[in-house]
C-alpha cells in the first residue's frame, strides 16, 4: 500500500501472502485503473481529507464476512482511508470471518434471538437471515442511540440486502443510509419501505474487488461519508424551529390540502404533505413515530378503501391508528372513500368486473367503493379514533368526498356516501366532534375550516405535557 502525489495505491502483491492475488488497483485523481493485484485492497489514509476543519465520523458497515468480507474490508479501507472510522457488523453465520469486526456475529445472533451454535446446526437459511436481519437492526440501533455511528453502509445480493436494510429501516428518517445492491434495478419497495435509504446498484455482482465493483463500493463509502460529514442543518433557524405538521393528500383532493397548508402556514406552522399511496401514509406515521409531527390534518383516508377492498394502496390495519396511539391532535376527513385503486384495467381482477370505474390515467384505474363497503369504512374510522389518546375532530363533507364524488362527477353516489357518514356517526364516541359541512372536500370553505379545526386544538394543547412531541432532524 502506498501513496504519492495524486495516486493512492490499493496495495501491492508483496503486502499479502502467496496465492492472494487477484488483481490490483490504482486510484488516481478518483478514477481507478487496473495494477498487480491483491487482497484486501485497504486504502491509504489520505493526507489531504478531511481538512483541519471537517468532522469526522463513525459509518457502520454492515454484512455477512463469510460471504461478503472481501468487500466489507473495502468498503472499510476507503472509509478509513479518508481519514474516518468503520465500525463493522458481521450477519455472517456459517465460514469463518476473514478479521474481526467490530461487532460479532455471536452478539448480533443473540440480538436477533437465537445463538449463533444454533442457526449452525439448525442449518436454515431462511431463519437465520431472519435472525440476523432483527439482530443487525437491534446492534445498530443501539449504535446509533448511543451516538457512536453517524451513517451505515451495506452491499451485497439478496441476503446481505435483507440484512443490511432491515438494519437501516431501524434507523429514523435523516440518518445516512446507503445500500450497494445487486436487486437495486427492481423492484425494491420491500427494502426501503418508509425509509430514506439510498440504493446504488451494484452493475456487477458483489463478488470481489475488480475494476468496476472497486469504483462503485468506493463511491458508495464517499458517498454515505458525505451525507455524514455534511455540515448540519441549523436547527436553531426559524424555518426549522416551527412546529411540523403533516397533511394526507390524493390528487382528487389537492385543492383541499392546497388552501389549508396555505391557512397552516400562515399561522405559523410546517406542513408535510404525504401523498396517500399506502407507502405515503404509513412514511406519515412512522414520522409521527419516531416524534416529528405535532399535529395531523388526515383529510384523505383513501387508504382504509384500498385495505378493505383489496386495491393496491392499502397502508395496513395500523392506519389511522398511529396518531391517536401517540396522543397527537388530528382532524380527519373522508377524502377518496370513494375510490379503491388498481393499476391499467387489465390487471384489475376479474371479480370486479361488474364494478364502476374511471380511467384516470393509462396506470391508474379507479373503482367505485359501494354502500357496503361505505358503512363499513364509516365504521372502521370510527373504531380507530375512539383509540385515540389525543384531541380528534371528524370534519364530514355534505357534497362529495372527492373531484369526482362531487355532482357531475363520475363517482357521484350520495347515497353510498351517506352509509359512510352514518354508519360513522353512530359508532364514533360521543366525545369526538363530527361536524358536517354542505360543502364538497375541495371546496375553500371546508379546507379552511379542516385548517382552522387542526389550529384550534394545536392551541388548546400548546401547554400541556405531550401536545405531539416534536423532533429536530
Amino acid at each position: 500500500m502506498a501513496s504519492r502525489g495524486g495516486e493512492t495505491e490499493l496495495n501491492t502483491a508483496a503486502e499479502q501472502p502467496a496465492g492472494a492475488r487477484i488483481g490490483s488497483l490504482l486510484l488516481t485523481n478518483g478514477s481507478f485503473s487496473e495494477k498487480t493485484l491483491s487482497a484486501p485492497h485497504r486504502v491509504a489514509r489520505s493526507n489531504t481529507y478531511p481538512g483541519p476543519n471537517a468532522m469526522h465520523v463513525t459509518i457502520a458497515v454492515v454484512g455477512c464476512l463469510d460471504t461478503k468480507g472481501e468487500e466489507v474490508q473495502f468498503l472499510k479501507s476507503v472509509i478509513e482511508g479518508e481519514g474516518h472510522r468503520a465500525h463493522v457488523v458481521d450477519a455472517g453465520v456459517l465460514g469463518e470471518p476473514p478479521f474481526a469486526a467490530d461487532t460479532s456475529r455471536q452478539a448480533v445472533a443473540i440480538a436477533g434471538g437465537a445463538p449463533l451454535e444454533d442457526l449452525r446446526a439448525a442449518g436454515d437459511r431462511g431463519k437465520a437471515i431472519a435472525v440476523m436481519s432483527e439482530g443487525a437492526a437491534k446492534i445498530v440501533s443501539d449504535l446509533y442511540a448511543q451516538k457512536l455511528i453517524h451513517g451505515v453502509v451495506a452491499a451485497g445480493g439478496s441476503a446481505n440486502s435483507t440484512i443490511g436494510t432491515a438494519a437501516m429501516r431501524a434507523l429514523p428518517v435523516g440518518f445516512p443510509k446507503l445500500m450497494v445492491s445487486t436487486l437495486a434495478s427492481g423492484d425494491v419497495s420491500h427494502y426501503v419501505d418508509t425509509k430514506d435509504i439510498t440504493l446504488m446498484y451494484s452493475v456487477v455482482d458483489v463478488a470481489g474487488i475488480n475494476r468496476i465493483s472497486a469504483k462503485i463500493l468506493a463511491n458508495a463509502a464517499r458517498a454515505v461519508i458525505g451525507m455524514a460529514a455534511g455540515k448540519p442543518l441549523a436547527a436553531e433557524s426559524s424555518r426549522w424551529s416551527k412546529p411540523l405538521l403533516a397533511a394526507t393528500m390524493f390528487g382528487v383532493t389537492t385543492p383541499c390540502v392546497t388552501e389549508a397548508r396555505k391557512v397552516l402556514e400562515a399561522a405559523g406552522y410546517e406542513v408535510l404533505v404525504f401523498h396517500a399511496t399506502g407507502t405515503g401514509g404509513r412514511a406519515m406515521e412512522g414520522l409521527i413515530e419516531d416524534g416529528y409531527i405535532a399535529g395531523v390534518l388526515d383529510v384523505t383516508t383513501t387508504e382504509l378503501a384500498d385495505e378493505l377492498v383489496g386495491g393496491i394502496l392499502s397502508a395496513g390495519p395500523r392506519r389511522l391508528t398511529v396518531a391517536g396511539a401517540a396522543g397527537v391532535p388530528q382532524v380527519v376527513s373522508l377524502g377518496a372513500l370513494d375510490m379503491v385503486n388498481f393499476g391499467p384495467r387489465p390487471t384489475v381482477p376479474a371479480k370486479f368486473a361488474d364494478r364502476k370505474f374511471y380511467q384516470h390515467n393509462a396506470a391508474v384505474t379507479l373503482m367505485r367503493t359501494t354502500a357496503e363497503e361505505n358503512a363499513e369504512l364509516g365504521a372502521r374510522i370510527a373504531r380507530r379514533l375512539n383509540g385515540a389518546r389525543g384531541p380528534v375532530r371528524v370534519l364530514i363533507p355534505l357534497r362529495g368526498v372527492s373531484l369526482y364524488a362531487k355532482a357531475g362527477g363520475p363517482f357521484y353516489d350520495p347515497e353510498a356516501d351517506a352509509q359512510c357518514i352514518a354508519q360513522l356517526k353512530k359508532e364514533l364516541r360521543p366525545e369526538i366532534e363530527a361536524r358536517e359541512l354542505d360543502t364538497d372536500i375541495n371546496d375553500p370553505e371546508f379546507a379552511r375550516a379542516a385548517a382552522n379545526a387542526l389550529i384550534e386544538m394545536l392551541q388548546k394543547t400548546a401547554h400541556s405535557e405531550n401536545p405531539g412531541r416534536t423532533h429536530t432532524a
